[in-house]
């Protein structure tokens, strides 16, 4: 089953090279869920692997994403005792595509969100 989710992108972690045939990167955004009259701020840490590492890089950093993920677990044992781990598996990571007010999606200029208003001085063309 995959999910998705929207946010802002808080960290981007170097790749990882766990063995020789297996590697991840792992990146956290920062999702704010304002469903009630608080907003709260969650930060969540997802993992790319393989040939996905490249999907995104340091560049992405503070841009709005779109994470298409799904949640894999393990359980492994130690000493008689049971452990559990969770992933979060990015599938794709789509950078400027937020959620609406009306929960429709909206496509979002990174580049020309943080661009100045134009100043009336400047608007002197002739027609």
């Amino acid at each position: 089953m995959e999910y998705q989710i929207t946010g802002r992108v808080a960290e981007v972690y170097p790749v990882n090279r766990i063995s020789e045939r297996f590697r991840k990167r792992e990146f956290v955004i920062e999702h704010k869920d304002s469903s009630s009259k608080q907003v709260y701020v969650d930060y969540i840490k997802f993992q790319l692997t393989q040939d996905r590492c490249e999907i995104i890089d340091e560049s992405w950093l503070r841009q709005d994403v779109t994470v298409t993920f799904n949640i894999r677990g393990n359980r492994w044992e130690k000493n008689g005792v049971a452990n559990y781990i969770t992933n979060l598996n990015a599938l794709s990571v789509t950078r400027g595509i937020a959620v609406a007010e009306n929960g429709q999606q909206a496509i979002v200029n990174p580049q020309l969100e943080d661009a100045p208003s134009p100043s009336p001085e400047l608007d002197d063309l002739p027609f």
